[in-house]
């Protein structure tokens, strides 16, 4: 009876495993892998595809491509291909589609593209000084100066004593 139980059980796990595991042969977005995943214009990335569907070769698509695609050459197991980022590619996240023997998969958001950081003024240049800030800076001016001539004569008269 133990034996019974036992077996049954790890027939259910089997059956369980075999149905949730994914099937070495499915050709989807997980056997597309882009490197790296962040960019800037003119960069160079590395496309790999792990399907067998693709040993033969293809093409792989994406809005930040230079002419918007590239050719995929084939591998013993898949294709590899080295687009560029074109220099007018929108800045944010692309995807890339990749076309082989008739079929085609996307990996949605698989490349990000980026920018230059802007650094330097900190807005300075956009705005001049409002009569606020004019104000401000006159009366810490005006209170510095008075300050340190109290400060001045304060020390005349020690000196004297």
């Amino acid at each position: 009876m133990r034996t019974t139980r036992a077996l049954a059980a790890l027939g259910a796990a089997g059956a369980l495993l075999v149905v949730t595991a994914p099937s070495a042969g499915a050709w989807d977005a997980s056997t597309i892998s882009v490197d790296p995943t962040v960019a800037g214009r003119g960069t160079h990335v590395a496309v790999n595809v792990v399907a067998p569907e693709c040993s033969g070769g293809g093409t792989v698509y994406s809005s930040a491509f230079e002419h918007g695609s590239a050719p995929l050459s084939g591998t013993s197991n898949g294709g590899h291909a080295n687009p560029k980022i074109s220099h007018t590619a929108s800045f944010g996240r692309h995807d890339v589609t990749v076309h082989c023997r008739g079929s085609q998969v996307t990996k949605a958001q698989a490349l990000t593209v980026i920018g230059p950081a802007h650094g330097g003024t900190g807005g300075s240049v956009n705005a001049g000084a409002t009569s606020t800030d004019i104000a401000i800076g006159t009366g810490l001016v005006a209170a510095a100066v008075a300050g340190g001539g109290m400060f001045w004569l304060r020390r005349r008269g020690e000196s004297k004593a």
